[in-house]
């Protein structure tokens, strides 16, 4: 407000300063399999931050098993990371809804250490990665398909984000 009354401009919103760059994101999924983040490269990853209680999360996975099953095969994956905190009812969930993609869980909730490290405080949140392991998206439910399909489109380049459409 100070910068406003004294040039007369508001001041730009400030930079997303994670965006472009790498996440660090290891674990032990609930299924046993190692999960590394910086060994996925190569590949489009969408990080979902999610619960089995959030109405909305649950909404949104037919529609991300969809994505998911149309784009696994030419390089997209996922990494859930729940924030629920019954690791059975989690487990249970998972295989009833079918949901093949590795899991975080840590039964802490908002506590969570993944998504507590990258200052989540609503769900449902998806990230999109790109193939250099660079966060692209920081806003990926909308258009979810579209936005993997140029990710994995783009060639490998370390300038991460989504490239701009042509005219």
């Amino acid at each position: 407000k100070m910068i406003e009354e004294i040039t007369g401009k508001k001041p730009a919103p400030p930079k997303d300063k994670a965006l472009g760059k790498p996440l660090e994101i290891q674990f032990t999924a609930t299924d046993g399999t190692e999960v590394d983040l910086a060994k996925m490269k190569g590949k489009v990853v969408l990080i979902d931050f999610w619960a089995t209680w959030c109405g909305p999360c649950v909404a949104e996975i037919p529609s991300v098993k969809k994505t998911y099953d149309k784009l696994h095969p030419k390089g997209f994956e996922i990494i859930g990371i729940s924030l629920d905190s019954n690791e059975d009812k989690l487990k249970q969930f998972i295989k009833k809804r079918e949901m093949p993609w590795p899991q975080y869980f840590d039964g802490k909730v908002w506590k969570n250490e993944i998504s507590t490290k990258y200052g989540i405080r609503s769900i449902p949140a998806m990230w999109l990665v790109d193939k250099d392991g660079n966060l692209a998206d920081k806003n990926a439910r909308r258009g979810l398909e579209e936005k993997v399909e140029e990710l994995l489109a783009a060639p490998s380049s370390g300038s991460g984000g989504i490239p701009p459409k042509a005219d």
